[in-house]
Formats: structure tokens, sequence, C-alpha cells
């Protein structure tokens, strides 16, 4: 059968359904001229083969894009000492240039993050040899190398659970960690970059109680810091409060509990696209399961849907960031479900919920994550870095690739006229035809084709006219 067929009536044309078509749906063409809905139904389709970083004894890896020299920056410790390397990706796959030293003692904990004003990365960590204080370092990267500042102590107590995050408003660094001086309460604090320095202003409470698995994710539509951890003083509870930066200070709002249950490694991204901030952790009171939610952030607050399981097994060390492009969140962790195996799957939020593609196995063996997982735009790729465990702890890296919504500039056609089953000649109401079955439009306004399939009144990314209403059921399909 013919993927086109002939023209139908009033200018509609028919054509082979891919899939089941809803009456009144929006509908792309695919490039075997066949139709489908729009939908945002991608996923993490694939992962390349993993590639050696480090051959021996790594581990605290974490990660950063570098967005102007276009690299992935990967630090870790190895044989206790700090070190980093600069990661070039290409398709499917990631190499990498010389290591180089950030810190010769004992160090743990590390944390990285991209500064965009300054074009530097920002790595903290825990100084082990120097009374386990917290302590950050400045890397300029250069081609496939990266060179440091001299190190500068941000917090003089024993620091752990360190999470760094670039706020681009403010311009600053945040640093949010466990303060062991101060009754391991929850701090943070602001810096700011200067040639290969770095400098801080005052550390600021966000929780009194002692508090663990902290982990910190910018809000850039609010300009919001949101902070989520374990509140390891109310019955390990899972906790979110938000940050606003003005010069070298931070203040916070109200603390907001998103999980009454016992609450473990937590990750945090924020979905530029849906304007919301995703939470994901291993929910002790759920059978450990792997559990999502999605939050909103409003002046200084920030409410949460309801709670969403990805994985029905234990995910430990959980690493999520944002896949711009595919406009999806991307986590990886090991599931103990798997024999522990790598594995990446990919979250779309809709409102204040969130659905999951089918996990990819990246790395079969044990890949102890240690949250290090980051976006390269330029690659339009996700890489995570990991302490490959059944490879004699090698410092590893792999590339995975993320689909996005079907919907692009060029391929959208028209409208269902009816419901139709999957290989069903469909009718389609096209360019300069009048689409019968919509509902709730406003006549006389414009309307745009949304990533997910439906309509509204401002333009999506791609952005797509739909067409324009004239009735409250009616819409005269784009020329």
């Amino acid at each position: 059968m013919k993927a086109f067929g002939n023209i139908a009536k009033d200018g509609q044309v028919r054509a082979v359904a891919s899939g089941a078509l809803t009456d009144g749906k929006a509908v792309i063409v695919n490039s075997d001229g066949t139709v489908s809905v729009v939908a945002s139904t991608g996923g993490a389709t694939s992962a390349g083969t993993p590639v050696v970083f480090r051959d021996s004894d790594t581990s605290s890896v974490s990660s950063a894009y570098d967005t102007t020299n276009d690299k992935v920056v990967v630090a870790y410790r190895r044989f206790n000492a700090g070190y980093a390397v600069v990661g070039t990706v290409s398709g499917t796959s990631i190499s990498f240039g010389s290591e180089a030293n950030f810190e010769s003692g004992n160090v743990d904990y590390t944390s990285t993050a991209y500064d965009a004003n300054s074009g530097k990365v920002v790595i903290t960590y825990r100084d082990i040899n120097n009374s386990d204080y917290g302590t950050a370092v400045v890397g300029t990267v250069s081609g496939t190398s990266i060179s440091f500042g001299t190190p500068v102590v941000f917090n003089s107590g024993y620091t752990i659970y360190t999470s760094v995050v670039y706020d681009s408003n403010a311009q600053k660094v945040v640093i949010a960690y466990r303060d062991g001086g101060n009754s391991n309460a929850g701090t943070a604090i602001v810096g700011t970059v200067s040639g290969t320095s770095i400098s801080f202003g005052s550390e600021a409470t966000f929780e009194s109680g002692d508090t663990n698995y902290i982990s910190a994710a910018f809000d850039s539509t609010n300009n919001k810091v949101v902070i989520a951890y374990q509140d390891a003083g109310d019955s390990s509870k899972g906790k979110a409060v938000v940050g606003t930066v003005s010069s070298t200070s931070i203040s916070f709002g109200s603390i907001v509990e998103f999980e009454s249950g016992n609450t473990q490694q937590i990750a945090t991204a924020y979905d530029s696209n849906a304007g919301k901030v995703v939470i994901a952790y291993l929910d002790n009171g759920n059978s450990d399961y792997g559990t999502a939610i999605v939050g909103t952030v409003s002046g200084t607050s920030i409410s949460f849907g309801t709670a969403v399981v990805f994985l029905e097994a234990e995910p430990s060390r959980i690493g999520m960031t944002y896949d711009s492009d595919a406009q999806k969140v991307v986590l990886v962790y090991n599931d103990a479900g798997n024999s522990n195996a790598g594995t990446a799957v990919a979250g779309t939020v809709s409102g204040t919920s969130i659905s999951f593609s089918t996990p990819v196995v990246f790395d079969g063996s044990i890949a102890h994550l240690h949250g290090a997982i980051v976006y390269d735009p330029d690659q339009q790729k996700v890489v995570a870095s990991y302490q490959d465990g059944a490879n004699g702890s090698k410092g590893t890296s792999a590339v995975i690739t993320t689909s996005g919504p079907n919907l692009t500039s060029e391929n959208f056609i028209g409208f269902s006229d009816g419901a139709f089953a999957t290989t069903q000649s469909a009718a389609i109401n096209t360019a300069n035809t009048i689409d019968r079955n919509q509902s709730s439009l406003t006549a006389g306004q414009t309307y745009f084709v949304q990533t997910d399939g439906t309509l509204g009144t401002t333009a999506a990314d791609p952005s797509v006219t739909a067409g324009t209403a004239i009735s409250a059921t009616e819409l005269i399909v784009k020329g």
C-alpha cells in the first residue's frame, strides 16, 4: 500500500497510519511517508561503548560541561588525590586528554559546576588532609587539558555531601553542604570566581538539623536555587528549600517536605521546557524503590505533585541531568534488580507529574556512578561518568543518546479526521482545510502545535503554527 493515497473529501489527503491516530489530534508525516500523531515519547534509547579515562582506583566522580570550550570535565579521586580530565564527545563515543592534579592530598565528595560568566570550572571537595575542610578550586580548560589555581577553603569544618551549582542570574556559584562544625546543619555559601581563584560570602543555614544527601539545582525561570536533602533530624524525610542569591549572600524560604518516608540518594535537575524542578531519590519507605517527584517554584517556596516510581528495585547512586534538545530529564543509576548494572532512563514532565521511558543499560557491570552525569548540548548527548567496580575500579564514561519529541519545524501535516488504527488509510485535514474536531478554542486566536501534540496560544520549540480558530471547535489549518 502506498503511504499516501488519493485526495479525500474537502481537500483532505489520505495516508497510512503508523500507530493509532486519535480524532482531531495533530499529525506529522514520517520519512517513509506514513503519518503519526505528534507526541513526546522519546527515551534514553541507546548508549555507546564505555570508554576508560583512568585505568585504576577511581572514585568520588563528578562532572560538568564547559559550554565555552564544548568539553566535558570529569573530577575524581585517584589513589586518594584529586584529579580531573577533559573529555570530547564525538558521535556515541568520548575521548580524553591527560589528567591533571588539583589536590595532592586526600579528597572526597567532589562536586563540579561550570561558571559561564568566568568561563571556568569549579570543583568542590572535602580536603581530608586539611582537617576535612570544605575546599574549592578553579579550573581552566584549554584544548583537551585543564589547569588549576590555588585551592580555597569555604568551610573550616568537617564538610560532606557537597553540591555546587551555577546561578546564571547572579553569575555566582552556590555550594550546599553538611557542616560538621555546626551540628551537621545544612549550609550554603555563595562563591565568586575571579581569574583562577574564588572568594566566598558568609555561610547561610537552610536546615538546622542533621542534613544528608544534599543536591542542588538552579531554576532559570524563577532565578532560584533549589536544594533537596534528607532531614535526618526529622525521621530522615525528604525536604527542599528555595534559595535566592543577592550579591554574595543567599537567603531561604520555608522548608517543604516532598517525601514523608526515609529518603536517600537524592538527585535534582531543572527542566527548562516545563519550568519545573525534578527530584529523584531512593524511597526507603516504599521498598527502596527509585522515585521521582516534580516541584514547582513560586516566589520563595516550592510545591510538589505526586511521586512516581521509575524503578521497582533499589537504585543506588542516582544522577540526573536535563537534555534540553530532547526535553527530557535523564537519570542514571545502579539497578540492584539487575546485578547493579549502570542504567539510564528518560523522564518527561507534564504539568506536575512525570512519566518514564524504558530503561537502557549502558554498562552491565557494577558502575558506581557517584551522580556524575552531564548534558553536552553541542553534541546533543548525555555523558555518564563512573567508577566501574567490576573492571578494576577504572574511571569510565558512557555516551547516552536520548530521543525527543517527534515534531520538527517541517513535518507537521495537519489533523486526523477520525480515529484510525495503525496501517489504516487515514483521512487528514491538511493546509487550508477546516478541522472541526477541536474543543475549547477561542475564535480569532492563532494556535501552535505543542511538542506533546496539544494546542497552545504560545509557540513551543520548535515553533509550529497549527492554524486560526473560527469557533470553539473549528480551526483553519495553516497553509
